[in-house]
């Protein structure tokens, strides 16, 4: 069985592969290392490799390993986030990549604001259309953005999504093009204290696809950890 060590090169090697396709340079991609079940450890030799980005799918799980592990490196929630669970994302998390209502961005800036801190927070969407994954409807995005713009707790930087289930790569494709798309007419509208820094896009099946069509932050686990059971929808 390869290395962490191993395994994060060669994933490195193939990010600058795909973004040599498309012409951009590698330092344009953040690798977020995924860590959903994945043991202390194991995190901890993956750091020492030099991940510097984590992300949870569940903000239990990460209580513990953020004890364990330290805050060496950022922490990025995930995962679809209920309500009664924000104030506890609000204490562990660096960036929260799964906003996808009005409700949980209210929510997280009131718990912000209690904490003293402006939560970093991305806009997730629903570009494939599947019911079993969560994320605001393509047509309802720009308007979100708009209606969370003046929460003063929160900083929008940017949006996340998760690709079509299928081996159709065409498929696969058109849900990044579309966020790329739904990032220039944000852009475009210039809302106030919104920035789309980030498009996170991309998994350990899919992120070179995700790369060549504008990703700049992919979220990769398998890859890196190796194969472990996972829930439907999360990214990994």
């Amino acid at each position: 069985m390869p290395s962490i060590e191993a395994r994060l090169a060669e994933v490195n090697l193939r990010i600058a592969r795909a973004c040599e396709r498309v012409g951009r340079k590698p330092a344009e991609v953040s690798l977020v290392a995924v860590t959903k079940t994945v043991p202390a450890a194991r995190i901890r030799e993956a750091i020492a490799c030099g991940v510097g980005l984590v992300g949870e799918n569940k903000v239990q799980e990460a209580e513990g390993k953020v004890g364990e592990v330290g805050r060496a490196v950022a922490w990025h929630m995930l995962g679809h986030l209920q309500r009664n669970k924000v104030k506890r994302a609000v204490a562990i998390f660096d960036m929260i990549q799964s906003v996808d209502s009005e409700e949980v961005a209210t929510e997280i800036d009131k718990r912000a604001a209690e904490a003293g801190k402006i939560m970093d927070v991305l806009v997730e969407v629903n570009t494939s259309g599947e019911a079993t994954k969560f994320g605001a409807r393509p047509e309802d995005c720009v308007d979100l953005v708009g209606r969370i713009s003046h929460l003063n707790h929160i900083s929008v930087k940017g949006l996340m999504t998760i690709g079509a289930f299928t081996p159709r790569e065409e498929a696969v494709r058109a849900c990044f093009r579309l966020l790329r798309d739904l990032e220039e007419t944000i852009r475009q509208a210039n809302i106030a204290r919104v920035r789309m820094d980030v498009l996170s896009m991309g998994m350990t099946s899919d992120f070179e696809t995700a790369i060549e069509e504008g990703s700049n932050m992919v979220r990769i686990g398998t890859a890196i950890f190796g194969s472990r059971e996972g829930t439907i929808g999360a990214p990994a």
